[in-house]
C-alpha cells in the first residue's frame, strides 16, 4: 500500500485499530463464573464438600468441564454430582429418565434430578454443605433449568445448605422481556415460577429473584452465593461473548437457537404443525403437509414483521412423528432479532394458515394437548382469546401486560448493566 497523503495514512491506521479493537472485543471470551472461581483459588468453597449441578454446558472457555476443574482443585473436595435432563455430562438422550450412576472419570456418584426425582433429597445431599450450579440457560421460561435450579434452592434451604450459581450469559441479552408472567393454577416444571416467557436475565440473577421474592416456599431462603461474570453486558449477544456454544439440549444447537424456540415452540406444542425439531432446522420453521409454502410466504412477509422475513421450504423430517412425510411451509430468518416480537410470530403464523385455509380449527386439531399448551403460555387465557378468531391483535396486550412492571421489578437483582 503506497499511501502518500498523511491524512489519509492517519485515517487508515485509526480505522485500522478500531477494527481490531471490535474484533478483540468479540472474540476475547468473557469469564464465566466458573472461571472467575478458579481465579480466585475457589474461595467460596475452599475446604468444604461440594455437591455440583451441570451438565455437558458447564464448561470454562478453553472447554474444560466444570466437574473436573472442581475435582482436580485441591482446596475442594467434590462428593456428589447432579445432573438434569441429559445428565451431568450430557451423555443421557432428550427425554430418557436418567438413573443414579457413578461418574467414569472422577467416581463420584451422580444423582438423577430427571428420574424419580426433580428436586435433590435428604439422602442424596449427605455430606454436601453447599450445592454449586453451573449449567448454560437460555433464558425462556419454558426451558426447565431454571426450575431445576429452583427446586435444588428449595432443598438446599430446607437442609441448611449453601448455594452457589456460578453465572453465564443469557443469549437472548438481558434487555428482552416478552410475554405474561405464568399465573396460579399453570405452574408446573415447563412454568416454575411468575416470570414472563422470555425474561431478560442471567442464572444467577434469577437466583436472587427467586430467593428474595419468597419464591421457595413461606419462610423459606437459602444462604445464596452467585459467583458474576466479567466483562458481560446485557446488550451482548452470545457471538460477542467470545464464547463456544454447547448445545443446551438435542434442538438447541446454536445460540441463535434460543430465537427460534420462542418463535415456534409454543406452537408446536399442538402437535399440528412441524416447528422443524426431526429435521437439520429445529424450532426454525413452519411446515405441515398441505400447505402451500410459496403462498404462505408470500402472506408471512407481507406482514412486513420487523427484523425478520421468510422464505419457502420443502423437506422431509429424519425422525419424530412427520418422519418420511414431505412437509411444505416457511423458514424463519432474523435480520435483527432484536427487533422481532419472537414470541408473537407462531401466533401470526397461525392467523395467516387460517386466512388461508378456514375450514381448518388447528385448537381441534391439536385439542389432546391443550393441557401442555397452556401450561407453556403460564395460562389458558391466551389460547381462549387467540381461537376465537385467529387474531393476533387479540393477544397482544395480553402478551405485553406484565412486561413493563416485570422489567421495572427484575432490574433491582440485576447484577450487570
Amino acid at each position: 500500500m503506497n499511501i502518500k497523503n498523511p491524512l489519509v495514512l492517519l485515517t487508515t491506521l485509526f480505522l485500522f485499530g478500531v477494527a481490531c479493537a471490535q474484533t478483540q472485543k468479540q472474540t476475547e471470551p468473557i469469564k464465566t463464573g466458573v472461571e472467575v472461581l478458579q481465579n480466585n483459588n475457589f474461595d467460596v468453597l475452599n475446604g468444604k464438600k461440594v455437591g455440583l449441578i451441570t451438565n455437558a454446558t458447564g464448561l470454562s472457555s478453553s472447554l474444560k468441564p466444570t466437574i473436573d476443574i472442581l475435582f482436580e482443585a485441591e482446596n475442594v473436595e467434590l462428593v456428589a454430582l447432579y445432573g438434569p435432563e441429559h445428565g451431568a455430562r450430557g451423555e443421557i438422550a432428550a427425554g430418557d429418565k436418567v438413573d443414579d450412576y457413578v461418574d467414569p472419570v472422577t467416581q463420584v456418584p451422580v444423582y438423577s434430578l430427571y428420574g424419580k426425582t426433580r428436586k435433590p433429597t435428604k439422602e442424596m445431599l449427605e455430606d454436601v454443605e453447599v450445592l454449586v450450579y453451573d449449567i448454560q440457560d437460555i433464558g425462556v421460561r419454558s426451558y426447565t433449568y431454571i426450575s431445576t435450579m429452583g427446586l435444588a434452592m428449595e432443598a438446599a434451604a430446607e437442609h441448611d445448605i449453601e448455594f452457589v450459581v456460578l453465572d453465564r450469559p443469557n443469549p437472548l441479552g438481558g434487555n428482552k422481556i416478552e410475554g405474561n408472567i405464568a399465573e396460579e393454577g399453570y405452574f408446573s416444571f415447563v412454568s416454575q415460577y411468575p416470570v414472563p416467557y422470555v425474561y431478560g436475565m442471567t442464572p444467577g440473577e434469577v437466583a436472587i429473584m427467586i430467593n428474595e421474592e419468597g419464591w421457595l416456599g413461606e419462610g423459606k431462603k437459602v444462604d445464596l452465593t452467585v459467583v458474576e461474570m466479567e466483562g458481560w453486558d446485557r446488550s451482548m449477544t452470545f457471538e460477542e461473548t467470545g464464547l463456544h456454544w454447547i448445545p443446551t439440549s438435542p434442538h438447541i444447537p446454536h445460540a441463535n437457537s434460543a430465537y427460534f424456540y420462542v418463535s415456534t415452540g409454543i406452537m408446536g406444542e399442538l402437535g399440528v404443525f412441524s416447528e422443524g425439531v426431526g429435521y437439520t432446522l429445529p424450532f426454525q420453521v413452519f411446515a405441515a403437509e398441505w400447505i402451500d409454502e410459496r403462498k404462505l410466504a408470500e402472506n408471512m412477509n407481507a406482514l412486513n414483521i420487523p427484523g425478520v422475513e421468510f422464505r419457502p421450504i420443502v423437506f422431509k423430517p429424519f425422525y419424530g412423528r412427520d418422519q418420511g412425510n414431505t412437509l411444505h411451509g416457511v423458514q424463519i430468518h432474523f435480520s435483527d432479532y432484536t427487533q422481532a416480537h419472537l414470541m408473537s410470530l407462531q401466533y401470526y403464523f397461525m392467523q395467516v394458515h387460517k386466512q388461508m385455509y378456514p375450514e381448518m380449527d388447528i385448537f381441534e386439531e391439536g385439542k389432546n394437548r391443550w393441557s401442555m399448551f397452556d401450561k407453556v403460555s403460564g395460562t389458558n387465557e391466551i389460547r381462549n382469546k387467540f381461537k376465537e378468531s385467529y387474531k393476533v391483535a387479540d393477544i397482544e396486550e395480553y402478551l405485553n401486560k406484565d412486561v413493563e412492571s416485570f422489567r421495572k421489578k427484575s432490574s433491582q437483582y440485576h447484577l450487570y448493566k
